[in-house]
């Protein structure tokens, strides 16, 4: 329950700081605190000679899990009511479902599976749709690019880092990140301080949504295994459409609604009977 409302929030903690600074500035704030915050439990974990010789993979897991995807959604967000990008993150194990098979999965697709995508597909395409209709194709894209990130990240993790602790990868991630982001941060700087709903946005995404989250899921993944772990991630579009209609006033629509339906039970087929859920099933991303 409690990662459900972790990684249900941000969506509308991005909306609300977006308003006030630049994507630059909300992506730096997020991981410098991020790893600030996680780096004296990292220290204690040890284990960080692995991550010299994993530099390559976790490299490649940075930019499709942190680096692309919170600029991206930042962005989007400009012009993206935050229930519609939550809703649009749910195809997310729809697509892991599909990369997984392309890149060496075993696993073929059942028949079950294969209705779950294109349900699923579907959700994403009715709920596209307005917005696109309405000239905002390219937000939706650079949501669905970080779909597509998300999707990919925990494959290489799985893969390519299984060996690597998760703690010091998480702040290395977090540090090289703040530092790609630190000069565009400076340059867009704001010339006022931003009123105090954009600041505590900030430090929620931050200690909340970034540093917690990874703590919380970390302990999850130890007590119930990463399958059973997956089962919060398919309520977390439903805080997000919930937290925009009671903050932000965002409309909830049938074709939200029926959207929502579609991509739910998408995901539920198209993830079901997998022997090896972190291959075909990727981990839940931080948005």
């Amino acid at each position: 329950m409690a990662m459900g409302l972790i990684w249900g929030v941000p969506y509308l903690l991005i909306k609300l700081a977006v308003a006030e600074v630049s994507a630059p500035m909300l992506v730096f704030v997020r991981t410098a605190v991020g790893a600030a915050v996680l780096a004296p439990l990292a220290l204690r974990a040890g284990g960080w000679d692995l991550l010299r010789r994993h530099w390559k993979p976790l490299v490649a897991f940075a930019l499709l899990e942190i680096l692309g995807p919170w600029w991206l959604l930042a962005d989007a967000e400009r012009t993206l009511p935050s229930s519609t990008t939550g809703l649009l993150i749910a195809a997310v194990p729809i697509v892991g479902a599909v990369v997984s098979r392309l890149t060496g999965d075993a696993e073929r697709l059942s028949r079950s599976r294969w209705v779950g995508l294109l349900l699923g597909l579907a959700g994403v395409a009715v709920l596209a749709a307005p917005d696109l209709r309405a000239g905002s194709v390219v937000p939706v894209l650079e949501v669905l690019l970080v779909v597509v990130g998300y999707s990919t990240a925990p494959l290489i993790a799985a893969r390519k880092l299984k060996d690597v602790p998760s703690l010091p990868m998480t702040v290395a991630c977090l540090t090289g990140a703040a530092l790609v982001y630190a000069p565009a941060a400076v340059a867009t700087w704001p010339k006022e301080l931003p009123s105090g709903y954009a600041l505590g946005a900030l430090a929620g995404l931050a200690v909340i949504c970034t540093a917690l989250a990874f703590v919380v899921f970390f302990a999850l993944i130890r007590e119930v295994g990463p399958s059973r772990a997956m089962v919060f991630t398919y309520f977390n579009p439903a805080v997000a459409v919930l937290a925009g209609l009671l903050v932000l006033g965002e409309p909830l629509t049938l074709s939200v609604g029926g959207a929502f339906a579609l991509i739910l039970a998408g995901s539920l087929l198209a993830t079901a009977g997998t022997r090896q859920p972190l291959q075909p099933q990727p981990e839940p991303s931080i948005p």
